[in-house]
C-alpha cells in the first residue's frame, strides 16, 4: 500500500445525470450496499471483497455504464471484478446488469478511483482497464487525464508483472499523449506488432456503448495494450 502523504487531489468528474427510474433507484439502495467498497484504514485486502477464492482480479477505471464490465465478468466467471465509477447514473446502469445476470464477481467502488489504487498492496492486479476516459482535449486541462505519471507509478505498484494495462479511445490527442506517457514509463512496454493490433478491437475485448456512439458518428477507436514488466531486483529493494 502507499504510503506517502499527497496533497488532496481535485476530481473533475461528473457524480450526477439525470433523474433516476424507480427500479435502477432501487437498486442503488438494495444492491449496491452488498457491493460497495468500504476502504478500510490500512490495506484493502481483495479476497476478502468475495464470497469464493478468485483466481485472478481485474480493475477498470471509469466504468461508464458498465457494458464491458458486466461482459467481462459474464465471460470470466472465476475473476474479481473491481469496478470504479463516480457517476451514480452509470453505476445504477450497472447494478440493472450485475441484477439480471446474476453476477456475484463484480465488486464497486463509488468515489475517486485513485483513492482505492492507494489502499491497493503491491502486485495484486491481473488487469486493468482505462477505456474512453474524458479526454480533456484543452490544452490546460492536459493535467486532468488520468493517464500521467503519477497513477501509471501506481499502477506500476498494483500490477503483478506481466500484468496488460488496456487503454481506448476515439480522441487522438489523448491517444498520443497515452503512448508518450506509458512509453516513457520503465515498467510498461507496448505490446503492438502491427497496425491491426491498435486498429482493431480483439475478440475478448468487449465493446461500450460510448464506442458505439463514436463508431456511428463516423469517429475511429484506437485500441492500445501495455504490459507490466518484470520486476528487478532493484525495485524489489526497493
Amino acid at each position: 500500500m502507499s504510503s506517502d502523504h499527497r496533497p488532496p487531489r481535485r476530481f473533475y468528474g461528473r457524480r450526477h445525470g439525470r433523474r433516476l427510474r424507480a427500479g435502477r433507484e432501487r437498486l442503488l439502495q438494495e444492491l449496491l450496499p452488498k457491493l460497495q467498497i468500504a476502504l478500510p484504514e490500512g490495506p484493502l485486502s481483495l479476497p476478502d471483497l468475495f464470497p469464493a477464492d478468485r483466481a485472478a482480479y481485474w480493475l477498470e477505471i471509469g466504468f461508464g455504464g458498465g457494458e464491458h464490465l458486466s461482459a467481462q465478468a459474464k465471460a470470466h466467471p472465476s475473476v474479481g471484478f473491481i469496478g470504479c465509477e463516480p457517476f451514480i447514473n452509470g453505476v445504477a446502469r450497472l447494478l440493472t446488469d450485475i441484477d439480471q445476470e446474476d453476477l456475484s464477481n463484480i465488486r464497486l467502488f463509488t468515489d475517486d478511483a485513485r483513492l482505492l489504487m492507494d489502499r491497493l498492496d503491491e502486485a495484486v492486479i491481473s488487469r486493468a482497464f482505462v477505456l474512453f476516459p474524458d479526454p480533456w482535449p484543452k490544452k490546460r486541462h492536459a493535467d486532468r487525464r488520468f493517464i500521467n505519471r503519477e497513477n501509471l507509478d501506481t499502477l506500476s505498484r498494483i500490477m503483478r508483472d506481466g500484468a496488460e494495462l488496456r487503454f481506448a479511445s476515439d480522441e487522438m490527442g489523448y491517444i498520443r499523449w497515452t503512448l508518450k506517457q506509458v512509453r516513457g514509463h520503465p515498467d510498461f512496454e507496448w505490446t503492438a506488432e502491427t497496425g491491426q493490433d491498435w486498429k482493431g478491437r480483439p475478440d475478448d475485448w468487449p465493446p461500450t456503448r460510448y464506442e458505439g456512439k463514436a463508431l456511428a458518428a463516423g469517429r475511429s477507436c484506437i485500441y492500445l495494450r501495455f504490459r507490466r514488466r518484470i520486476r528487478t531486483n532493484v525495485e524489489h529493494c526497493g
